[in-house]
């Protein structure tokens, strides 16, 4: 059976969290002389909530979770780094991911001088999960795993992932980041029976807010417990948690535009299908394709010159001649797909 206190550092279980003035006093009425705050230039003088309760509400009636099982922080990549410095002791524990994948599992793992291991996926983009399994020693703390996985648009196996939760005694976390886009379900629904799983999402894709950085992660309530002890104490402003707070309740509008991103990602890639410079296109369960093409460096730079700037993955592990193209709207996706079609003239 997993146990939360067996892979958690010492120096993070003894410790005594920062409690702050809104922590101590959480009311919303009274005159506040308790922070030292301005009394002036009225609503953003006050801290904002630091456990952002009123976000937390309204997305677990929308993602089917408790408000307690709920993270929030200045971009996933929060929510990676604190997985890192509560349950990993420096130059002795390790984490295992997979590759290719995000780049900023190996970029939080480093900065906290944590052991970075990657395991390759197979040819078709698949999880080995042999190796990572093989990979696996008593200093392993975590398993990072993203599906839909970037830059390859595919999604994991649900089963195969669990598995590997279930043979674990560390923390499975799966980065759903993508997760709006993908014909499979989250893993939300499994939280309350795999007690070391912790997901990810975020409001930077299918909410179209990534530039107000609010990450989610969600888990049992004993880990999210500790993310809040060790975070900083105002991680989430008021400005975003308002504006937020907004697009919660306009759930129709995030599904609308989520609906027109798949129309459109199926018509880029009916139309990518045509050319005949492209070799393979991949299956996307994501924003964003994977297409092989001849000479791809040759063809970014092309690219940029028209001043459409798509993402060169050539040099990436199993991804060679391959571009990342994102989904954008039908003049955007036109453009791409004409210079594309113009390039060998």
């Amino acid at each position: 059976m997993f146990e939360i206190n067996s892979i958690l550092r010492n120096n993070i279980r003894n410790l005594t969290p920062y409690s702050s003035a809104r922590d101590e006093f959480k009311g919303t009425e009274g005159v506040f002389l308790d922070a030292n705050e301005n009394p002036y230039n009225t609503p953003y003088n006050r801290y904002p909530d630091p456990l952002q309760w009123k976000v937390k509400e309204k997305l677990s009636l929308i993602k089917k979770v408790q408000p307690k099982q709920i993270f929030l922080g200045n971009g996933s990549d929060e929510a990676i780094d604190l997985l890192m410095r509560a349950f990993c002791e420096p130059n002795v524990d390790q984490v295992i991911s997979i590759n290719p994948s995000y780049g900023m599992y190996q970029v939080a793992a480093e900065t906290n001088a944590v052991n970075f291991v990657k395991v390759s996926l197979n040819d078709d983009y698949t999880l080995n999960s042999k190796s990572i399994k093989d990979a696996i020693t008593q200093n392993t703390k975590l398993i990072m795993l993203c599906s839909p996985n970037n830059p390859t648009a595919n999604s994991f196996d649900a089963s195969e992932m669990l598995q590997l939760a279930e043979q674990f005694n560390g923390l499975l976390v799966v980065d759903e980041a993508y997760i709006d886009f993908s014909s499979k379900p989250s893993l939300i629904e499994h939280l309350n029976n795999v007690p070391n799983l912790v997901i990810l999402q975020t409001f930077s894709k299918a909410w179209g807010l990534a530039g107000l950085r609010m990450g989610i992660a969600m888990a049992s309530k004993q880990i999210i417990d500790v993310l809040n002890r060790i975070k900083y104490p105002y991680n989430v402003n008021s400005l975003t948690q308002n504006v937020v707070l907004e697009a919660l309740s306009n759930v129709h509008l995030m599904q609308a535009a989520v609906n027109e991103i798949l129309v459109e990602r199926k018509k880029l890639i009916a139309n990518l299908s045509t050319l005949s410079t492209i070799s393979k296109i991949y299956p996307s369960d994501a924003n964003f394709i994977l297409i092989k093409i001849s000479e791809a460096k040759r063809v970014y730079d092309y690219l940029i010159d028209k001043q459409i700037i798509v993402r060169d993955r050539s040099k990436v592990h199993l991804c060679a001649d391959c571009l990342r193209i994102t989904v954008g709207t039908p003049e955007e996706n036109k453009l791409l797909v004409e210079a594309l079609a113009n390039i060998g003239k």
